[in-house]
């Protein structure tokens, strides 16, 4: 375990994954932590009021040296609309290593270092030629993601709206990529290693919408939409284009039968299976009820 003395800065505080890290780590009590968010109306949105905070924006430099200071280990998240690498992140990697910074944990995407089009795989060529020990947490897709950006769809339309064909995903729960997070941020043994994260099964969208369609008790469609109307309708939303041609392009590696692939590393280091789609839906199935009354249809269980 770190000392008394590590802090741990956790970008991305407020999102998927970085909220979920912050509830493990701020539970442990002992672990110093410091949770960068944008302003101190984001800080509202952490899940406990107790939590230390510090304002930080990946475009204002100003920002970099009261997150940093006397920070250990950061976590690292790159923001969504953030597409410009050299522009927003390289320089926090940088003045990072300038500060004394022990170990950064990236959350990446499973495959990155295969697919150039992702900035991800910008950001772990700049973290494997610097001087900090990283970890590359290649994450699967979140199963969150339905829960969020494909959300409205869902509750809405009783649809999942994304363009992946036939290709299968290995999702997997940002609560076990969190559970991930906290271990190799806080023992040793994980410098400048890479761990593909994945769920324990490999899904198509028509299998997701399956399950979805048992557990909430009413059809759920998968309408598999090409690429073009998914961007447009994505854009129509009012998501920058760079957020939607990054989202798009994740999209493509699932098309092509490149996020099938089931790894073993998360249940290795978590010590237990991971969550389960169906354990997914289960647990915040009230996300998905939308104003219509629900179409009732046999609930199968396993």
């Amino acid at each position: 375990m770190t000392t008394s003395s590590d802090c741990i800065l956790i970008t991305g505080a407020t999102g998927n994954v970085g909220r979920e890290l912050v509830k493990l780590l701020h539970g442990q009590g002992g672990q110093p932590i410091r949770a960068a968010v944008i302003s101190e109306q984001d800080a509202q949105n952490l899940p406990h009021p107790d939590v230390p905070w510090v304002r930080f924006d990946f475009g204002e430099p100003a920002s970099f040296a009261p997150a940093f200071a006397g920070v250990d280990r950061l976590f690292l998240m790159r923001p969504p609309h953030i597409s410009d690498i050299d522009r927003y992140i390289k320089p926090v990697i940088e003045y990072a290593a300038a500060a004394g910074v022990h170990q950064i944990v990236f959350l990446s995407l499973i495959g990155a270092e295969k697919n150039r089009i992702v900035p991800h795989a910008k950001v772990e060529k700049l973290l494997q030629a610097g001087p900090t020990p990283y970890t590359l947490l290649r994450c699967g897709f979140f199963m969150q993601n339905l829960s969020t950006t494909h959300r409205q769809d869902i509750a809405e339309h009783d649809d999942i709206f994304v363009p992946a064909g036939r290709g299968k995903t290995a999702f997997i729960d940002v609560r076990d990529i969190a559970a991930v997070a906290a271990r190799v941020l806080t023992e040793p043994g994980h410098d400048n290693q890479a761990y593909p994260l994945t769920g324990s099964e490999a899904l198509d969208y028509y299998q997701t919408a399956d399950i979805f369609s048992q557990v909430l008790g009413r059809p759920i469609a998968y309408s598999s939409p090409t690429p073009w109307r998914f961007a447009w309708r994505m854009w129509r939303r009012g998501n920058p284009l760079s957020y939607v041609g990054v989202v798009s392009a994740i999209y493509m590696t699932t098309r092509f039968g490149l996020a099938d692939g089931v790894n073993p590393k998360t249940a290795e280091l978590l010590g237990r299976a991971p969550v389960t789609m169906r354990q997914f839906v289960a647990d915040h199935a009230a996300l998905w009820q939308s104003h219509h009354p629900a179409r009732q249809v046999p609930v199968i269980s396993n």
